[in-house]
């Protein structure tokens, strides 16, 4: 039994199995027209899309583009004016992109555009191109650049339903991603609520009036603050690893965090543990990562782990700083910790116990520090809030697009009218 033989027993008896080519009018390759003729890219108005203007794992709508060329482009080059409503997928380098313009444009190479017949509606055929987009990226083979040619991608086997279904499926699916497009633009919003609160907070402080200018922080801060060495206020620990015959994933021993694949969203996920711990923390000690690119990237611990090299611990002195604070200090310092890691002119990013001593901060008095760091927590637990949300989105949208799209449920379309 060949493949299409075996797809089709997969799907209701209604639906039809029939390759891409079958239901496109036409394909049309993209192209950039030569950068170095000033005419076709001068006040150009045709707008013309390339793929980082273009996002995985939705339908993009195109209504306009960042580079447009010329009328004069369209006539002399192998650029081609696509008509509203057509389908766009990216067959190279970013294989399985898709979008669907609302105005006429043209595209780069790395696109081709299905010009759909009357038996396939767009959104749907989108989704399911999405739903395939490991099977379309095998169709590029084992190289590390992918390329599929136009007429390896007509032989792409769709298992279609009837008009009514495919809108329907269409219309499911997408109200799901503009649920998800709403939780993005509140944790945006939120995102811009923070950073903004941060810059004010972590230099102006909390109903100060009076204010002077650091050299050392180039910035000014309340007059009544203090600038500090790290290393004056914390305690500072540095990973080291165990052996690695006593890691386990069985939970015996204690929590291991070796770098940054062990990090959350602010706290530790546990995946491996040791029997034989090195250099432990404690409940709220700020974790950095001193190693790697990943160098700066924070998390606060939520009990005792066994650390690891590529991981420090700091901790507050009792009464003299807050954790928190810390935390959010060295996340407002984040990008500056990680330029200071290539100082010793070294091409590989690493952070020394020195280096974190000997990082400069802000201090306010301690009821200060606690006041700005519970309003930042505020901020930071409507974003976790939003981002579970947006991940169970996520989730509900995989399994529609598992049930639907294969036929497995089917949409009862009484139900979806009403």
């Amino acid at each position: 039994m060949n493949s299409k033989q075996t797809f089709a027993k997969t799907i209701p008896k209604e639906w039809r199995l029939v390759k891409l080519g079958d239901i496109v009018e036409d394909i049309l390759t993209g192209a950039t027209p030569s950068r170095g003729k000033k005419e076709y890219w001068k006040n150009g108005s045709i707008p013309w899309l390339t793929n980082n203007e273009v996002s995985e794992e939705i339908i993009n709508y195109i209504y306009d583009t960042k580079e447009k060329v010329t009328e004069k482009a369209l006539r002399e080059t192998n650029i081609k004016l696509i008509p509203p409503n057509s389908l766009i997928l990216s067959l190279t380098a970013s294989v399985g992109k898709v979008a669907i313009n609302k105005v006429p444009i043209t595209t780069n190479q790395q696109f081709n555009t299905l010009i759909l017949k009357r038996s396939v509606i767009a959104e749907f055929l989108g989704y399911y191109l999405i739903f395939s987009k490991k099977r379309i990226e095998q169709l590029g083979g084992s190289t590390t650049f992918k390329f599929i040619s136009k007429e390896t991608i007509k032989s792409f086997l769709i298992p279609l339903p009837p008009l009514p279904e495919q809108k329907a499926i269409a219309n499911i699916l997408s109200t799901v991603d503009e649920a998800i497009q709403k939780v993005d633009e509140v944790i945006a919003k939120t995102e811009r609520l923070k950073k903004g609160l941060m810059q004010k907070l972590l230099t102006r402080g909390i109903g100060h009036k009076e204010f002077k200018y650091s050299k050392e922080l180039g910035c000014g801060i309340p007059k009544e603050w203090k600038v500090v060495k790290l290393g004056d206020v914390t305690e500072i620990v540095m990973g080291q690893s165990p052996p690695g015959n006593t890691y386990n994933e069985k939970g015996e021993g204690i929590p291991l965090i070796n770098g940054p694949s062990e990090f959350g969203e602010k706290y530790p996920v546990k995946v491996k543990w040791t029997t034989n711990p090195t250099k432990t923390t404690i409940g709220n000690d700020v974790l950095i990562c001193v190693r790697g690119h990943t160098t700066g990237r924070l998390n606060m611990s939520d009990g005792i782990y066994c650390i690891g090299r590529g991981v420090a611990a700091i901790r507050g002195l009792k009464n003299r700083i807050s954790n928190f604070f810390i935390y959010y200090m060295l996340e407002k310092f984040q990008n500056k910790i990680f330029q200071q890691s290539y100082a010793a002119g070294s091409t590989f990013p690493n952070i020394t116990y020195s280096g974190l001593q000997n990082i400069k901060i802000p201090l306010p008095p301690l009821p200060e520090q606690q006041k700005i760091a519970e309003i930042l927590s505020t901020v930071d637990k409507k974003l976790e809030l939003e981002k579970k949300r947006k991940e169970k989105l996520e989730r509900i949208k995989k399994g529609l697009m598992n049930d639907l799209l294969t036929g497995r449920k089917r949409v009862r379309l009484s139900d979806w009218k009403t």
